[in-house]
Parts: C-alpha cells; structure tokens; sequence
C-alpha cells in the first residue's frame, strides 16, 4: 500500500507523506535496554520494548498545495490573523521536499471565545492529530518531559507520547491555558518548554522517563491564554501571539448558524430537524460566548425532537440562553 493513502485529508486540503522521518534512534534505546537490571524496572522496560518494536520512523506531513480554507474563514471569523499565518506556513512548505512547519502561536482572549475549538479544528485541517495539555490542572512539568523513572508511578510525558505513540512527526500539541501553569518554587511546570519551542533545542528533547533524545522540531505548538501578563516572557518571546476578540454580533450569528448546521450534520437525528436555524434563535444564540453555544443548541435540539417538531424555537434554547444574558467582552 502507497503510505500516502494512510495519510487522513481534508476538503480541498490534500496531504500527503513528505517523507519518513526518525524522531529517536534505535541503537540508543537498545543500549538502555541492555543496561536496565533484570529485576523491577518493568515500565520502563516495556517502554523500550514498544520503541523498538514500533521503530523510530514518523509521517511527516506536508500540503500539496495552499488550501481552500474559506469554511474555516467562515467557521471562526474572529481568528482571521491566526489562520493567515498558517496559510503562509503552508505556502513556504509547498512545493519543496520539506515538511510543513508552523511557528509555535500563543491564541491569548477571554475564556470561551474560541481558542481550544480554533486549534482542534487546525489539528483536523492538517491530519497529523492533537495532544491536549491542560495547564490549569498541572502542577508539576513532569505532564510534558515525563517523571524520572527512580519515581514511583512515573511515565513518559506527553510530547513522547504523541511522538513516540502516534504516527507523526508533527503533530499538533495544544498547551491549553498556559497562564494558569501553577507555580512550583522546586520545578517550574513550563520548564520543558524553554527547549521545546526552539527549533535548535527540540531536535535533541529528553524525556525524563525514558531518557532517550526524541526530534520534537517538528511538532506544532498551539497554546491558549486568557491573560499574557502570567506568561513568562521567555515564553512570550518564543511564539507568534494572537490577540483574539470576542467576535462581534454579526460574527457571533454566523458562528451560531455554521454551529447549528454543523452540529445537524454530524448526528442521523439531524434529518428530523429544520435544515436552517430561525432568525430569533440565532439572534438568542449570537449573545452567547462560542463555548455556550453548542451547550445551547443541543439543549434546544432535544427538546424540539420531544415537542415533535423541526424547526427549533427560543424556548426550546436554555433560560439563561432566552434571556440574553450579556457577555462580558462580547463585541457591540
């Protein structure tokens, strides 16, 4: 089978294998293997164990072309700087034997504007899936580099996980919430980081579990903030920020239709319910933050389909959605 056609495309966005690429090499893990004693040990053990079985050769994924990526214009309106960026990433990556590299990019704006959607939806349109980090739950920067394998419990992070697990060389890491890492006089939980968004550096990370360099130079950083002033600046000045606002009103019923219509596709009980929105209930929907909004549609689904009809109204919406409650930030 053409390795190509493993490959995951999107519309109007054709990817296909650039090359094979090693992120780690197999005479290094066997020589950790061989010097592990014969008892205890087990995890990290296995861990050499499915490196070696598994190889050290990625996808390394590139376009074909620059995308049509007008749905995605429509979809998020409001992150317009954002995707322009990564068209002109994929417009150096064209027609080239290099594989597609992104600048690593901060989306720093208010919670629920968008920001976590905007990078699933760039981790769908590329092919090579997502990392999830979640930072306001973190407390230590072992979540990242991995934990000491001398510690109990301990396991690889997620950088090796998505590059040793997955089937990429790059792919798409989410660092959600990064100004709310919390702070650990002993170890700094956006430690890792300083390295991992250098090129130069993250050629050569090493997880502290398995101890074992990785190339994570290929892997695309995306990380969210509400506020940039809990951000470190050495960090800050790593990335591309992206200051994104709350969509205004007109933006706000365009993301509340192309929620609707979306949301109506993906499920078969979509063909039982009205093709377009009504215009008061996209009015109702466009006060909402994009968080709430799916909240919302799909409470109003369901309870059109309980009243047995196709076409949902505002009651059928949530009472605090109804009543139109004001978004802080929200663009007049």
């Amino acid at each position: 089978m053409d390795s190509r056609s493993l490959v995951p495309t999107s519309a109007g966005f054709q990817l296909p294998v650039a090359q094979l690429r090693s992120v780690y090499e197999t005479h290094e893990v066997e020589r950790r293997l061989a010097k592990l004693p014969e008892r205890d040990h087990e995890t990290l053990r296995s861990t050499y164990t499915r490196m070696l079985e598994r190889g050290p050769e990625r996808f390394q994924v590139k376009p074909s072309g620059v995308p049509d990526m007008a749905a995605l214009y429509e979809q998020l309106p409001n992150f317009t700087d954002a995707l322009d960026d990564v068209r002109r990433h994929v417009a150096l990556a064209q027609d080239s034997r290099d594989g597609l590299e992104v600048t690593p990019m901060l989306l720093l704006g208010p919670p629920g504007i968008g920001k976590t959607h905007f990078a699933r939806k760039l981790a769908e349109l590329l092919g090579t899936g997502m990392q999830l980090v979640p930072m306001s739950s973190m407390t230590a920067g072992w979540l990242l580099s991995g934990a000491s394998s001398q510690w109990k419990g301990a396991k690889p992070g997620k950088v090796f996980e998505a590059l040793v697990d997955g089937q990429y060389a790059n792919p798409v890491i989410v660092v959600d919430e990064i100004d709310k890492a919390s702070a650990d006089a002993q170890y700094d939980p956006l430690g890792a980081l300083y390295g991992l968004l250098e090129h130069d550096t993250a050629h050569h990370f090493v997880d502290e579990f398995a101890e074992v360099a990785i190339d994570a130079s290929q892997v695309i950083w995306i990380t969210t903030a509400n506020d940039e002033r809990s951000v470190p600046e050495p960090i800050l000045n790593r990335m591309n920020v992206f200051e994104i606002e709350a969509p205004s009103a007109e933006q706000a019923r365009r993301i509340a239709r192309n929620l609707y219509l979306s949301i109506r596709a993906e499920h078969d009980w979509g063909r039982h319910l009205a093709a377009e929105p009504a215009d008061d209930v996209l009015d109702v929907l466009a006060s909402l933050a994009p968080r709430e909004m799916r909240r919302a549609l799909m409470t109003g689904f369901g309870n059109a389909r309980l009243a047995r009809r196709e076409q949902m109204q505002v009651d059928d919406l949530p009472r605090s959605a109804a009543g139109q409650r004001p978004r802080m930030g929200f663009v007049q």
